[in-house]
This record gives C-alpha cells, sequence and structure tokens, in this order.
C-alpha cells in the first residue's frame, strides 16, 4: 500500500513538472523501468532515488512523502 501512495505522488510531481517517464529516469540517471515500477507501486523508492528525485523537480521531501 505504502508503495502505491510513493508511486503516485512521485508520478504526479513528475508530470507537473513536465517530466515524460523517459526524460525524469534519464535525468535520474535510472532506466526507465525503475521509474515504471515505482509509479505502478511494484517498488519502494530508494532514499537515494528520492533525494535525487526532490532535487531534480525542486521540491521537499516533505512535499513529496504520503500522508499517512
Amino acid at each position: 500500500m505504502e508503495t502505491e501512495k510513493w508511486g503516485r505522488r512521485i508520478r504526479a510531481f513528475r508530470k507537473l513538472k513536465g517530466y515524460t517517464q523517459e526524460s525524469f529516469a534519464e535525468t535520474l540517471g535510472v532506466s526507465v523501468s525503475i521509474v515504471g515500477e515505482i509509479e505502478r507501486g511494484n517498488r519502494m523508492p530508494s532514499a537515494e532515488f528520492l533525494d535525487e528525485a526532490v532535487n531534480v523537480l525542486g521540491i521537499t521531501k516533505d512535499e513529496l512523502t504520503p500522508e499517512k
């Protein structure tokens, strides 16, 4: 359940900032399949992924963190 919440939030911010999955993955230095798995809720994002994602998206971790 938690992984789905992370995935939905990451996808929403990615789209809001105008990134495709491909461009977002390339900017983060990961494969498109990793971004897809995270956004679908099949994979929990690592701490390193989250650190890079908030930097790329220009948001804070608090903004990205799903509400409980």
